[in-house]
């Protein structure tokens, strides 16, 4: 998979705000919430730590892709879309667990696979 475009990448640490995460049930039905706890784990990889998911968890199970939104502080949209990869240990875990409020669950990583990015309308990669 390619490198997240720089301008993504910095966007991702300045996100305002929780994400919204969507899945998609096998049924077709969509999913999405919102998430406080996001972070990128490498140029390729970001993740959301499953502190209370159902649905979502279950569509992660299930095969689904996902698609994570945000905003940053100045107004701009990023989306980025690809495969999920869900595990409760490891170094993606490892990093939820060291990242992220030990108050809340930290059940398990889900690590989204980035393959599409956008800027509001615009393709990215």
């Amino acid at each position: 998979m390619p490198p997240l475009p720089k301008e993504v990448s910095v966007a991702c640490e300045k996100r305002k705000g929780p994400a919204v995460f969507a899945t998609v049930a096998k049924d077709g039905a969509p999913n999405a919430i919102w998430v406080g706890c996001v972070e990128k784990y490498d140029e390729e990889r970001l993740i959301v730590a499953d502190n209370y998911f159902h649905k979502t968890r279950e569509n992660i199970l299930g095969g689904s892709r996902g698609s994570l939104l945000w905003i940053t502080d100045d107004g701009s949209a990023y989306q980025v879309k690809g495969p999920i990869e869900y595990t409760k240990e490891g170094p993606m875990y490892d990093r939820v667990k060291e990242c992220f409020d030990a108050s809340l669950p930290r059940v398990a990583a889900a690590v989204i696979h980035v393959e599409e990015v956008y800027s509001g309308a615009e393709k990215l990669l």
